[in-house]
């Protein structure tokens, strides 16, 4: 401890003060660095937390987790009173109003067909292909009171005593860029959401090139064919063998994620299910899941569309060895050999 000095002369005593202690110092210099500590720890906790919080969500999307959400147990009731005809007898038969949420080769059409061929449902198809019926949400709102007032005519219409009507609309259809006042309007409407999405985006850019091409090339016999019904033109089809873009495949497959992503949260608050075209295929007793979500009498469907690639995933990329490279130790791996 530090003394005091005292020093003398004929008239003054003088105190000279201790020196201050240097174990106060450091105690200073301690706790200011303990403060910065805990701020850095903090702020770094947070930004890992995010980041785990995104790699997960991104991971979560990539491996594709089988679930059906519902917000309640069973389907609005409608009673549409169409101004293009009468319902007769059916007048009095309730109607569920439903729509089929995709992106292009996903397996949406197989999968409407397989709907449409239930007695009581009515799937109108892409309707808001044509630009003018999206051009703004009011186009799409007038578009969308037609086809749930059952004046909405296509060859699919079972209008009397349809049980169940709607459409198929792809994610590039105007649904993201008005998904506010969409979600909006299916929500008070009733409408209930079927997501179908697939499982091996590797497989679906096959299918999109593919189909790309064919609308130029027309390979059976000058016509294009998104779908076909026999297994000669599956075959005839599934010659032509894409060159996929190596240099972007990453980014593509990260893009078609978040595109998934986007959809499934700007629509998670209405009532819908998520079923996948692999799930489709392997089991289905997923289609039974679909006809309880809409509340409609089980009944077996089925579908005159041929699968166009049934083979192995390597038979219908021209540049297979090239993909492998880019994906072999990547998030994407599990896309090179996930098969049927």
């Amino acid at each position: 401890m530090a003394e005091s000095i005292c020093f003398f002369n004929q008239d003054t005593l003088i105190l000279k003060p201790p020196k201050k202690s240097p174990l106060l110092l450091r105690m200073a210099v301690l706790m200011f660095a303990m403060v910065c500590s805990v701020s850095i720890c903090s702020i770094c906790v947070k930004q890992l937390n995010t980041h785990t919080k995104a790699r997960f969500l991104r991971v979560q999307i990539a491996d594709y987790p089988e679930k059906s959400i519902s917000l309640t147990k069973v389907p609005r009731e409608h009673y549409p009173r169409p101004k293009t005809f009468s319902r007769a007898e059916c007048f009095n038969n309730p109607v569920r109003f439903f729509a089929i949420v995709s992106m292009q080769q996903s397996g949406s059409g197989w999968f409407e067909s397989l709907l449409n061929s239930h007695v009581n449902v009515s799937s109108n198809g892409e309707v808001f292909s044509v630009l003018d019926r999206r051009k703004n949400i009011t186009s799409i709102v007038q578009t969308l009171d037609r086809i749930y007032n059952l004046d909405w005519l296509s060859s699919a219409s079972k209008n009397h005593c349809s049980a169940a009507v709607g459409f198929k609309w792809m994610l590039n259809q105007g649904l993201m860029q008005h998904h506010e006042e969409i979600a909006d309007y299916f929500n008070q409407r009733g409408v209930s959401t079927i997501f179908i999405f697939r499982r091996n985006l590797l497989r679906r850019i096959v299918s999109v090139l593919a189909n790309s091409y064919d609308r130029y090339a027309k390979m059976l016999n000058g016509t294009h064919k998104s779908h076909v019904h026999s297994l000669e033109e599956a075959d005839a089809l599934s010659k032509y063998k894409p060159v996929i873009n190596s240099t972007s495949l990453i980014s593509d497959l990260e893009g078609m994620e978040a595109t998934i992503s986007k959809a499934l949260e700007y629509f998670g608050n209405t009532r819908h299910i998520i079923v996948y075209y692999e799930d489709l295929i392997n089991n289905r007793t997923r289609l039974k899941d679909v006809q309880e979500f809409l509340n409609l009498p089980q009944m077996e469907l089925r579908s005159r569309q041929v699968k166009i690639h049934t083979g192995q995933l390597s038979d219908y990329i021209k540049n297979w060895d090239d993909v492998k490279v880019t994906l072999n130790g990547t998030a994407y791996e599990h896309l090179l050999h996930a098969d049927y």
